[in-house]
């Protein structure tokens, strides 16, 4: 589902220059109540409480340079949503990439870089957005003399959310 031009489109297929929040009238999904039952009955609301969920350093594998990975949220099924924070010391970035669904990049802290195969790489800062497309080959990371935090928000496929490729040259990465 491509996006259109001059609006985000939603499963309700409104955009938010056409629409957005839809009408009262408009159809939604209906609600899960499996996610209650799956813990155990009760309240379906999950509030996992700061610091209860460890930390780590992303691995050499999908990272160049130092990066620490912090969980935010891996929903249950029926969601595929996952949502984590990486802060990028300077120079540190991720390997090349792609997401099956596209991912989504909320730059909270510093000033970055992005790229993508065959684009450019461009200087983002903190309060930017970064969408990329499903399939679309990237990378993302910290400026050369700057750190960065981003929340990354992607969806999984048959339990992938995520499919690593090669390293990025520093002479990609020095392009900004």
């Amino acid at each position: 589902m491509r996006r259109p031009r001059g609006g985000i489109e939603n499963p309700y297929g409104c955009t938010r220059t056409s629409g957005w929040p839809p009408p009262a009238s408009f159809p939604r999904p209906a609600a899960t109540p499996s996610v209650a039952a799956k813990r155990g009955g009760g309240d379906p609301m999950l509030i996992k409480e700061n610091g209860s969920q460890p930390s780590s350093l992303g691995p050499e594998s999908n990272f160049t340079g130092h990066a620490r990975r912090d969980p935010i949220h891996v929903a249950d099924d029926p969601s595929r949503l996952a949502v984590g924070a990486v802060t990028f010391d300077p120079g540190a970035r991720t390997v090349w990439h792609t997401h099956p669904v596209g991912q989504l990049l909320v730059i909270t802290n510093g000033a970055g870089r992005v790229g993508t195969w065959g684009g450019e790489v461009r200087e983002v800062r903190a309060g930017d957005t970064v969408w990329f497309e499903a399939g679309e080959k990237h990378w993302h990371g910290a400026g050369a003399s700057t750190a960065m935090t981003h929340i990354a928000i992607t969806e999984a496929v048959g339990g992938s959310a995520v499919d690593w490729l090669e390293p990025v040259s520093d002479a990609d990465f020095d392009t900004a």
